[in-house]
């Protein structure tokens, strides 16, 4: 068995064609939905870059593995899925992101520092962008512009400040991840190896800059393009960071500034955001291609989903921060198998990203590690148990992940367990703001109305509430294991 990981970065779940968005050009995504299962109900296990993926590659809570925070590093000690694959006799390659350790050039470095990951290849891009006016030649991707004599210039249109004009699809870095695996495919295949190799690519992360002939496509039907859900005013009972982001991302006041928008620089943002996905989809094409011309599409486990999602100015905000909306923590995620995981099927199991790496493992044959914190799914994939049976609980944390909020600092968890969804904010004084939200998923418009003060909701509060102190507890860290002494 080979596989190829792809995660994404900040897209949300109701982005693809097989999740229901009638806008975005999702045909080789929902291909491999077609040919695979579909899970509708995947979580983040945080809103936030690095603890989403320290998590998701160690099968581990972030505040157990280490990166709690952008700009922390993992645990040297925690044993990554590429590291067991690796020890198994894969051959382990990555492009594009990581980010499981700080980089950055007043730090002096350039590249992540990298723990005994299992990566055999290494091509790291942790963004496109050239930084405070360097061109990190860590990274891969800047150096493959360089020696091509390219740039990245993505400047401002004219019709929309909001939205940039990305470089060409064949200089991207989505298309730059695609040929880097492409190249480790082809590579293992004429060498023998069984492999696995992580896409990380950067989009659709902001800023929003797809390919100009991308983005045209829906600026023919910009005016149809739906506007953010939203109502006037509904953020007076949620928590004050919701309040702070309304007014700049990142509780930076005028950055993505939802009030200084008007409906034409909504509609763009969520064009240039699909147009990105677009492109995604692109290259998954390319991919699966290759695969199916190689012969090895039967042979080869695919796994897509990303780390997290994007605020696109629902509720009043852009980007992401500490609260736990669907357009947060709820994530695409797509595995096929041809050969073994029987396809055409959706799944409405609440499964966690941590659940990934022991359902790999087992995939794989290879027993799994004694320090995991998430549960297989394989038997759901195989048709061995029932595909809608996984958790009764899908749990996600922020511990002061995003550190532009400062004042004050942000603590949270959330617990849902499929209809409810309970956040609550730690530290927070009643008097002071809400510090707790309750939502029925089932009800329109989705997580506007906080019922956490409503009567007739007491039972589910305090039931969720009791869940969340369960959750919270599972996350200590069950090494090491120690023997009983009689």
């Amino acid at each position: 068995m080979n596989i190829l990981w792809i995660c994404t970065d900040q897209q949300r779940a109701d982005t693809l064609g097989c999740m229901g968005n009638k806008w975005v050009h999702t045909p080789n995504l929902d291909r491999l939905a077609s040919e695979g299962v579909v899970f509708e109900n995947a979580y983040s296990q945080s809103p936030v870059c690095a603890p989403s993926r320290g998590s998701f590659l160690s099968g581990r809570y972030p505040r157990t593995c280490g990166p709690r925070q952008n700009g922390q590093d993992i645990d040297s000690r925690e044993r990554l899925l590429p590291r067991i694959l690796a020890d198994n006799g894969y051959y382990c390659g990555l492009a594009g992101k990581l980010h499981l350790t700080a980089c950055h050039p007043d730090t002096g470095r350039l590249e992540e520092a990298r723990i005994d990951d299992g990566y055999h290849v290494f091509s790291w891009s942790h963004h496109p962008q050239p930084h405070q006016g360097t061109n990190w030649p860590a990274n891969a991707y800047n150096r493959f512009l360089l020696k091509n004599g390219r740039d990245y210039i993505t400047p401002d249109r004219e019709d929309c400040t909001y939205v940039q004009t990305g470089v060409e699809e064949t200089w991207h870095q989505t298309t730059w991840c695609a040929d880097e695996a492409l190249r480790f495919m082809e590579n293992a295949r004429v060498f023998g190896k069984d492999w696995m190799f992580s896409l990380n690519c950067f989009d659709p992360h902001h800023p929003f800059d797809p390919p100009a002939d991308y983005l045209q496509r829906y600026l023919d039907k910009l005016d149809q393009l739906p506007l953010p859900n939203y109502g006037e005013g509904e953020l007076a009972d949620k928590p004050v960071f919701q309040q702070k982001d309304h007014e700049g991302a990142y509780d930076t006041k005028g950055y993505y500034a939802y009030d200084s928008m008007n409906d034409h620089d909504h509609r763009m943002i969520r064009a240039a955001y699909w147009a990105m996905v677009d492109l995604i989809d692109k290259q998954v094409g390319r991919l699966l291609d290759y695969l199916d011309r190689t012969g090895q599409r039967e042979d080869t486990l695919i796994v897509f989903h990303s780390d997290h999602g994007e605020n696109l100015g629902d509720h009043g905000m852009y980007l992401k921060g500490p609260y736990f909306y669907e357009n947060n923590v709820h994530v695409p995620l797509l595995i096929s198998w041809p050969g073994r995981i029987p396809g055409g099927r959706r799944s409405r199991a609440l499964v966690e990203l941590t659940d990934l790496a022991p359902t790999l493992c087992d995939a794989a044959g290879i027993p799994a590690w004694e320090g995991f914190q998430g549960k297989s799914f394989w038997k759901l994939l195989t048709g061995e148990a029932d595909l809608h049976t996984h958790r009764s609980s899908v749990y996600s944390e922020y511990y002061n992940s995003n550190i532009n909020h400062r004042d004050p600092l942000a603590f949270a968890t959330m617990v849902c367990d499929g209809r409810y969804k309970l956040v609550r904010v730690h530290g927070c004084r009643e008097g002071e703001t809400c510090c707790t939200e309750l939502y029925d998923l089932q009800e329109q418009p989705l997580e506007r109305k906080n019922h956490y003060r409503d009567p007739a909701m007491a039972d589910v509060k305090m039931r969720l509430l009791e869940t969340m102190c369960d959750r919270m507890a599972g996350t200590c860290d069950p090494l090491p294991v120690r023997k009983a002494c009689w």
